[in-house]
């Protein structure tokens, strides 16, 4: 068994760096119960569980991250090698610890969950397509997860450890292949995103270790043959920068850039170069005040080395589309061979590396592309407070209050606005916030949702307005027998069941078709007992249907069932004294009321400072209280009235400015009406211009006039109705937008 006491102080000094001698000590205790509770254990992976933990607490120590962090990294493998251990935590470390712990050991859950998921089993484009949106559906389930940000920062922490030991122990096989294939589509990338370059970067390289085993050490022995002498090169080359720039009165930071084999081989691959091509094997950049400092650094360079032209780009007056900045040059050394430098500001910097337009996203994307922005905009929240976390960190050891704040605003950083929940078989689901189980069934397919009768969470049967949370497995049950044989309940309209507005409209098509089927029967039965009362029960009913006017025998049914046909026309047709009839026009035409404008009653307009003047509302856009009004004199026809918005009166006022005439609606005769003209566009089926009508007759709009149009599946249907006030029809017009089919409604 390890005890504390076998550790070496670089060990122990390792994992309390950068915390306060109070923070370190809990650290030790964690550590001191860790050597104790794992004894000879080991990882799944085959690594000593001990050895790991301290190696996931020593990288959680270089990410300057606080005790809490450390000490969960210590004890979440613990939990998962012995669950018992779980309900330790708590009383030893405190509720933070414990929350921390639980997520992590939630994360490992997913892991193992959607293992193999990258591979949908498809083949060709659409399977590539559909990987590569499941595997960054993974991405942002594993930050929507994390309720508290730490949670993320550990898992990296492990995959990296676990990825340090197969190499240290030299083992390939398909397992570590896998491992790092895993890490490379999802891990490294949120490295990036979450600006953790030292991670990103290590991640990567060892993840390309196991995934390529040859190339890696091909370009390994490339860069270690030309180490020596490309580091004692950079080194004098920025010696001998430095030196020139001191000579101008420039002050500037000068640093090399890493070269890390996976970038090295996607360079290669991507531009299709040979080792020796890359000029930016040898690199190095400059960080310096402002932007007039800039150029004047390049001028310092293209005097010492050659430039090659072809390899300028100037991102400083032509940024990126991502608003990336910098300026890039490529020179000839004293070898003949090339060196690339990089100037920028250190705002710029700040920018490439924690910019809402990151650079990851240019990197990842091979170009601009701000969809999501809302989430990016998250992410680079989340970057920048781990980016001051380091910073700062020596300045608040000691400052609790300040550490205090920076946990807060990491647990507050967490995205909140969707959710991803996961089917038996590890699919993974995105959901809006408070997502249902029926959210989620109607989500996997409209039957599965009409059907749905039970679900369990995570194995649990729950009731089916339970609140879905990130990482849960849902299971949908099913009623029995084929599609269409069972429906939902209405209640799942409630908002306590459902909250996704295309649930709902599911939901709703549903029972519109219900009810369609229902009138239709009840209708059936109407004309079947008219037809026994009048003896002609063996009438032919498609024949019946078309002497009234129908082309289907269902359309009559259903005009029937919908008490918009009377059964007299029916029985005058079985004694051939069809009355003429026109189903569909019938439905919605009627005669213009007494009270109507059109008719004589008054319309309430008043002419401001005149008497007596006779007015009319105009027919190009039909005024109708209370909209704004203007009047314009006309030749031997009084004053028309027109809609303020109208454009053939705009274009009249042009003409004649001085025929204008101010005008309001005064108080109109009791229950006047008014015709206004709506427009509707929608899907083209049978029965629509019925349906549409129902609420016109439900909202006591009267409609004296209908034109309809009908081309490529789609209707064009225009109405003149008479109205009291816009009010009443806006409240028509928000019905109509809900009849199936319906994709506009307007007046027009």
């Amino acid at each position: 068994m390890v005890s504390i006491a076998a550790l070496n102080s670089a060990t122990s000094e390792q994992v309390v760096q950068g915390l306060s001698a109070e923070d370190g000590a809990r650290v030790l205790a964690a550590l001191d119960m860790a050597s104790a509770a794992y004894g000879d254990r080991l990882c799944s992976s085959g690594q000593p569980a001990f050895e790991f933990s301290v190696g996931v607490a020593g990288t959680l120590a270089f990410l300057r991250t606080d005790a809490e962090t450390r000490i969960a990294g210590l004890m979440f493998e613990l939990t998962l090698l012995d669950p018992a251990q779980a309900p330790t935590i708590e009383p030893r470390f405190g509720k933070e610890v414990c929350d921390l712990v639980s997520g992590v050991r939630q994360l490992i859950r997913l892991r193992e969950l959607t293992r193999g998921q990258k591979d949908t089993g498809g083949r060709g484009k659409n399977a590539a397509q559909q990987a590569v949106a499941q595997v960054e559906t993974l991405r942002k389930m594993l930050l929507a997860m994390a309720s508290d940000m730490r949670v993320v920062l550990v898992r990296l922490a492990s995959c990296v450890t676990t990825l340090r030991y197969f190499a240290d122990i030299k083992l390939f096989n398909d397992v570590t292949r896998a491992y790092g294939r895993e890490t490379l589509d999802l891990y490294a990338p949120l490295a990036n995103r979450l600006g953790i370059w030292q991670l990103k970067w290590e991640l990567e390289d060892l993840s390309f270790r196991f995934i390529e085993p040859e190339m890696y050490k091909r370009i390994a022995k490339m860069l270690e043959e030309k180490r020596m002498m490309r580091e004692g090169f950079v080194t004098s080359a920025i010696a001998r920068l430095q030196s020139e720039m001191a000579a101008a009165g420039i002050q500037a930071e000068v640093f090399g850039r890493p070269k890390h084999i996976y970038s090295i081989w996607n360079k290669m691959r991507g531009k299709e170069l040979d080792f020796s091509d890359l000029y930016d094997v040898r690199a190095f950049r400059v960080i310096v005040a402002d932007v007039k400092t800039c150029y004047t650094v390049l001028g310092v360079v293209h005097n010492i080395w050659t430039p090659i032209p072809k390899e300028f780009d100037d991102y400083i007056s032509r940024p990126k589309p991502n608003g990336y900045q910098s300026l890039h040059t490529v020179v000839t050394a004293e070898d003949g061979r090339p060196l690339e430098v990089q100037i920028r500001t250190q705002e710029m910097h700040n920018f490439a590396e924690y910019g809402v337009a990151a650079h990851w996203r240019y990197k990842e994307e091979g170009g601009s592309n701000f969809a999501g922005q809302k989430y990016d905009e998250k992410i680079a929240w989340l970057r920048q407070l781990l980016a001051w976390k380091t910073d700062v960190a020596d300045a608040v050891v000691g400052q609790e209050e300040t550490q205090r704040e920076w946990v807060e605003k990491l647990k507050a950083a967490a995205l909140d606005d969707r959710i991803f929940v996961l089917t038996p078989q590890a699919r993974v689901l995105e959901l809006p916030v408070g997502a249902t189980p029926i959210d989620f069934a109607y989500h996997l397919h409209s039957d599965v949702g009409h059907r749905c009768r039970g679900a369990r969470v995570d194995g649990v049967m729950v009731p089916l307005n339970t609140p879905l949370r990130n990482g849960q497995t849902c299971e949908i049950i099913t009623a029995k027998g084929a599609p269409g044989t069972a429906g939902p309940s209405r209640d799942w309209l409630n908002v306590d069941y459902t909250v996704s507005s295309r649930t709902r409209s599911k939901i709703r098509a549903w029972f519109h078709a219900i009810d369609i089927q229902e009138t239709l029967s009840n209708g059936r039965a109407l004309v079947e007992k008219s037809l026994q009362r009048e003896g002609k029960t063996a009438v032919n009913l498609e024949a019946l249907a078309q002497k009234l006017g129908f082309a289907k025998v269902d359309d009559l049914f259903l005009s029937v069932g919908k008490d918009l046909f009377s059964l007299r026309h029916v029985e005058a047709a079985l004694h051939d004294q069809v009355e003429p009839a026109a189903p569909e026009d019938a439905v919605v035409l009627g005669k213009s009321r007494a009270s109507s404008v059109e008719q004589g009653a008054k319309s309430g307009v008043l002419v401001v400072g005149t008497e007596g003047l006779m007015t009319q509302l105009a027919k190009c856009c039909k005024p109708a209280p209370p909209d704004g009004i203007v009047g314009f004199v006309t030749r031997g026809k009084g004053v028309s009235i027109h809609r303020a918005t109208c454009k053939n009166f705009a274009e009249m006022r042009a003409k004649a400015p001085e025929r204008v005439i101010f005008t309001e609606w005064g108080r109109a005769e009791r229950d006047t009406v008014y015709p206004v003209d709506v427009f509707i566009l929608a899907g083209d089926r049978q029965g629509l211009l019925r349906d549409i009508s129902e609420i016109f007759s439900r909202e006591k709009i009267n409609v004296i006039g209908v034109n309809t149009q009908s081309a490529k599946g789609q209707a064009r249907m225009t109405f003149t109705a008479e109205i009291g006030s816009t009010a009443q029809l806006q409240k028509a017009l928000l019905s109509i937008t809900e009849v199936s089919g319906v994709l506009e409604a307007r007046r027009a």
